[in-house]
């Protein structure tokens, strides 16, 4: 008898990224953004049956490096395109007393 598995299934990811959506909306920051992001890309790849759908339905360990690795791309990509917030502290490089 096999067991079933619930992560394997799009609908579980799809969750996973409107729960993480909600969370975001009521504490900003784009931290949660990205992991939403990589759960509604880990749920499009299950549903459509793509890339390394073969490969990560069998093994959750693979399932999870995908969505980290997605998660990271993600957050990475989110940095870039909104860049540095007004409050956050600026690092300095050059004294302003050296010539």
């Amino acid at each position: 008898m096999e067991l079933y598995v619930l992560w394997n299934q799009y609908w579980v990811w799809f969750a996973l990224a409107l729960g993480l959506g909600i969370l975001e909306i009521l504490v900003p920051g784009y931290i949660l953004l990205g992991f939403a992001l990589a759960a509604a890309a880990i749920g499009v790849i299950f549903a459509a049956g793509v890339g390394p759908a073969d490969m990560m339905m069998g093994s959750l360990p693979i399932t999870l490096t995908f969505y980290g690795a997605a998660s990271l791309i993600i957050w990475l990509g989110l940095r870039h395109f909104f860049g540095r917030r007004d409050g956050q502290v600026k690092i300095w490089d050059k004294d302003i007393n050296e010539n």
